[in-house]
């Protein structure tokens, strides 16, 4: 099982040495959400390349801990770095040039469609007149074929089914051209035909275009199949983090969702497969 990485940031420094596999890292990250403190001291280090999925009980702060790995969430103390760069030390439009994100039931104005949500993809790479580009225009067409959405360019989002409706946000966050990718419960409120078409998206985009992507997800066993690395955090920490297959024990469904399980072996994978029968018993 691989621990996350300690590290501290120097205040009289934007840039820290990472280790070559490291894109992401917080150092000693407290984070609150409200009144509540979420998490204190936090240590994560996250590879470059990896489809990384982040779990854990409701209220765990999964979604807490996204949004701050994207800047969105201001930090009490401590850091987020890309690429050794302290986020909040960076100018916003060059934050968005490295770095996209998809929160939570995205929304848009009545009427949009497909294409037109697309190029909202590219304003961090244009000046406040500048024209739209080859170079703009190529990505949003990759974004739409990537996605399978350009033969919906021209529809709009409200005429769209919910999975074709997150293809297409999808599609205006690869049309960032960012090489990091952060989605926030991807799969929330699709059918299952359509989550699959969502996460056999995301494994495509990691496998053949070198996207690192960090994702929320609720379903464990999707999170086993379809990532490298998983996270998961309780109790304002890290529980466990590493492979799916040495992070996916009875113990962490034991402490973490409070369940008692079966494990089995994905046939096709060889991932842990959970098959919940019962809730644990606190332990004291």
């Amino acid at each position: 099982m691989r621990a996350a990485s300690p590290g501290a940031v120097s205040s009289e420094t934007m840039t820290t040495p990472e280790p070559a596999e490291t894109k992401l890292r917080t150092s000693a990250l407290s984070l609150r959400y409200g009144a509540r403190r979420v998490f204190e001291g936090l240590d994560l280090s996250l590879r470059g390349g990896v489809v990384t999925t982040i779990v854990g009980a409701n209220g765990s702060g999964k979604s807490t801990l996204l949004r701050s790995l994207s800047r969105l969430l201001v930090p009490d103390r401590g850091a987020v770095l890309l690429d050794g760069q302290d986020l909040h030390r960076l100018p916003t439009r060059a934050v968005a040039q490295k770095l996209a994100i998809l929160p939570q039931g995205p929304s848009a104005p009545e009427g949009l469609t497909v294409e037109e949500l697309a190029w909202f993809g590219r304003h961090p790479h244009q000046g406040m007149f500048a024209s739209r580009s080859a170079e703009d225009r190529r990505l949003v067409e990759w974004a739409l074929d990537q996605t399978g959405m350009r033969v919906f360019a021209s529809r709009p989002l409200e005429s769209l089914s919910g999975g074709q409706r997150q293809r297409a946000w999808i599609a205006m966050s690869l049309a960032q051209g960012t090489d990091v990718l952060l989605l926030d419960e991807p799969t929330t409120y699709l059918d299952l035909s359509h989550q699959l078409e969502v996460l056999h998206l995301v494994r495509r985009l990691n496998e053949q275009e070198g996207k690192t992507i960090v994702m929320v997800l609720h379903d464990l066993n999707q999170a086993a199949r379809y990532s490298g690395e998983i996270v998961a955090v309780q109790g304002g920490r890290v529980y466990a983090q590493g492979d799916p297959r040495d992070v996916v024990t009875k113990e962490l469904l034991r402490d973490v969702f409070g369940l008692e399980a079966h494990l089995l072996s994905d046939p096709d994978t060889g991932t842990p497969h959970v098959i919940p029968y019962g809730i644990a018993r606190p332990r004291g």
